[in-house]
């Protein structure tokens, strides 16, 4: 008779402190590359910040980190937060963790993604995407013990974390819509040119889109195509920001929150929330939006 050896998984530490840390799938999935999945992720540290994460790789047990608002702010909305890094890191300090702070304040939750990465082997239009519907499922299952609304759950992508939340716009089941998608300075969506463009279900999520303009014409093209094609298909509340200064992180410009040297591209967040707010999504359970009642 054959003993089973159970290998310990390598622990998952919070990006974040106080976070509450979920792998993605259970350590038996078929959807996990069980060869690694006991590797540890790796860090790199920030060089001026003690403590802070700057970037993961290495990810082969991916997970949410979820932190909540208190009671008396909580909006009941959560933002999934799928960081950039061109498939080959996440950049979850500047992409992921400044926004834990930022949305707090307007009662909203946040989860950070740790999806798996190309760079490690994963496949970006398949393994990444599921992660990410993984990810909304995930926290839609936990709405009600994380006193979340769970019709305002949607995800947040960055640069390539912006082809998943493309992706899972169009890709989702029942239990992985998202309810809402914000694609800042996005990588290549479904909709890119010589891509063969999926069937827009006609309960696409609204979408929210920035990024700079003439300054970073590729992504801003990537940006057009997916709006483009949700415009077309008569998918309401799809917003589209592109500045007229303003270049891609990594060509000299952090992402994320920072103020870009005080040029309008800097507030683009300022932008979304305006788009959520009017979209209903701030508003407490049971409070009035205008003529419509909001839930």
């Amino acid at each position: 008779m054959r003993a089973t050896v159970l290998l310990a998984l390598a622990p998952i530490l919070p990006i974040v402190p106080g976070g509450i840390i979920i792998p993605l799938y259970p350590p038996d999935s078929l959807a996990l590359n069980h060869a690694r999945i006991n590797e540890p992720e790796q860090f790199n540290m920030s060089r001026t910040v003690p403590g802070r994460i700057d970037s993961i790789v290495n990810i082969h047990n991916p997970s949410i980190e979820f932190h909540p608002v208190d009671r008396s702010l909580n909006t009941g909305a959560a933002v999934i937060l799928a960081a950039g890094g061109g498939h080959n890191s996440l950049n979850v300090g500047s992409e992921a963790a400044d926004f834990v702070p930022f949305f707090y304040n307007y009662g909203v939750n946040t989860v950070i993604l740790r999806n798996r990465l190309k760079r490690d082997g994963y496949n970006p239009q398949t393994d990444e995407v599921n992660d990410a519907l993984q990810a909304i499922r995930l926290v839609r299952a936990h709405a009600k013990e994380w006193n979340l609304d769970p019709h305002k759950i949607g995800i947040m992508g960055f640069s390539a974390g912006a082809e998943l939340a493309a992706a899972a716009s169009v890709q989702f089941d029942e239990a992985s819509r998202p309810d809402f998608v914000g694609l800042i300075y996005p990588g290549p969506s479904p909709f890119a040119k010589g891509r063969t463009p999926p069937p827009i279900p006609k309960n696409a999520p609204p979408a929210f889109i920035a990024g700079g303009g003439p300054g970073d014409k590729v992504h801003a093209n990537w940006a057009i195509e997916y709006y483009s094609a949700m415009l077309n298909a008569g998918i309401p509340n799809i917003e589209i920001h592109l500045y007229g200064n303003g270049r891609h992180p990594g060509d000299g410009m952090t992402g994320g929150l920072t103020d870009r040297g005080g040029i309008p591209f800097g507030t683009w967040q300022y932008r979304f929330i305006d788009w959520f707010r009017d979209l209903g999504f701030l508003q407490k359970p049971g409070v009035n939006h205008g003529n419509q009642a909001v839930r």
